[in-house]
């Protein structure tokens, strides 16, 4: 391909998104950049400050504990008081929080402050993904969403280099720095981005088409919507694998962390590289197939592990794994904006990223159950039975959803009505 049709490939990834999804986007990438708590909060408390893995593994716990509590009433935020000021209380909390956690030194308080900091991190995302919804157009979002998880995985991987650089100099630096870099966010959204919420309709409206009011009991309720978030629950608990089970794995087959390190590189590095042109390959194929293919490459990818004995071929089943998640992660997050009504983005968001909070506090678990009790073999065997069954639940859960036509353009049920009513 010459320089001239990468050029043009590059002009039609990027063009015809509003200048607000680019503020939100440089937002999103500025807040990865800062990643420093998620990434080095073990080593913290292990190395810097002496306490045993059990209790670091008790703080990480507790920061995704946070999480898992913060989306719902950071859903219904977003809804009542708007996606701006959400981002803007979760990233100044987010920032503050961070910063106290730095100087906290007492085992309780770790504890408590690591608590408070995932609650805050993980609050700004229902706003973050109801303001996209709300401000790109139905067929441009799974493009805006690419491009957005392809920031935070750059972000993430700058981070990760950047930071692993300032821990060896000064832990605190590195809280002190992910503190600014949040708060930088929090100005940018104060300064460039307007509120997007859609306008509530009339409490009681009996007008034709009129949205009704829209709960968390409406959304739990919702049965074809709830599917798509165990489903989501059972991807993400397979993802979760490559950063709890599979260097486990490795180390009990005699490999250092340094060679952990040069495998798990090989899935931040894919997904910069062709995160952008697969959305461009993808863009238009019914999403359908999309999450069915995607949900099988995800368990047997990590299924095909249980045959690496090296470096070179662990890489290779990550690659197979990192190509789901370049595929499922777009599509999946399109999904849940065509089945949540308009005016419960926020309340859908928030239990729609619920579930892959819940699957971080309990894929660990599972790693650590199976490897122990049974073996490393049968936890990627477990991958594979995740994998194929979440591929029947999304052919299950598709069905009926509209026409190819209609979902492939982006327009769901939901919001078609919308539009006819209008």
């Amino acid at each position: 391909m010459s320089v001239a049709s990468l050029r043009r490939a590059a002009r039609e990834s990027v063009s015809g998104l509003p200048r607000e999804f680019w503020w939100l986007w440089t937002s999103t990438l500025i807040n990865r950049l800062g990643a420093f708590v998620a990434t080095f909060m073990t080593l913290y408390l292990t190395h810097e400050r002496g306490y045993s893995a059990s209790y670091a593994g008790l703080v990480v716990s507790l920061h995704g504990l946070g999480g898992v509590v913060s989306s719902l009433g950071a859903g219904v935020l977003t809804d009542r008081l708007g996606r701006r000021p959400t981002m803007m209380i979760a990233q100044t909390a987010t920032a503050f929080s961070v910063a106290l956690l730095g100087f906290m030194t007492d085992p309780a308080a770790i504890v408590a402050v690591a608590f408070l900091v995932g609650m805050a991190s993980n609050a700004s995302r229902p706003a973050v993904q109801a303001m996209m919804a709300d401000i790109v157009k139905p067929e441009d979002r799974m493009r805006a969403f690419s491009l957005n998880y392809w920031a935070i995985n750059l972000g993430f991987a700058v981070s990760s280099a950047g930071a692993g650089f300032v821990a060896q100099h000064s832990y605190l630096a590195g809280f002190l720095g992910e503190a600014a870099l949040t708060l930088t966010c929090a100005v940018l959204v104060f300064l460039k981005l307007p509120e997007s919420r859609p306008d509530a309709p009339l409490k009681g409206s009996r007008e034709r088409g009129a949205e009704p009011e829209v709960g968390l009991g409406t959304v739990f309720r919702d049965g074809r919507f709830m599917g798509v978030v165990g489903l989501s629950f059972l991807i993400s608990l397979i993802f979760q694998q490559g950063y709890v089970g599979l260097p486990v794995a490795m180390g009990a087959d005699g490999f250092s962390s340094a060679d952990f390190g040069l495998a798990i590189a090989v899935n931040g590095v894919l997904i910069v590289a062709v995160q952008i042109p697969v959305t461009r390959a993808i863009e238009h194929r019914d999403p359908r197939r999309l999450l069915i293919v995607s949900s099988l490459l995800a368990g047997y990818g990590f299924g095909l592990t249980a045959f690496a004995g090296s470096v070179g071929v662990y890489a290779l089943t990550i690659c197979v794994w990192t190509l789901a998640e370049i595929v499922n992660s777009p599509t999946q997050t399109g999904l849940v904006v065509r089945l949540s009504p308009v005016h419960g983005r926020g309340r859908y968001q928030g239990v729609y990223t619920m579930s892959w909070s819940v699957a971080a506090l309990v894929a660990p678990l599972m790693s650590g159950f199976v490897v122990d009790h049974f073996g490393a073999d049968w936890l990627w065997g477990a991958c594979a039975v995740l994998g194929s069954v979440a591929a029947g639940g999304y052919w299950l859960l598709m069905r009926g959803l509209g026409d190819e036509a209609d979902v492939v353009a982006g327009g769901g049920v939901r919001e078609r009505r919308e539009n006819v009513a209008a």
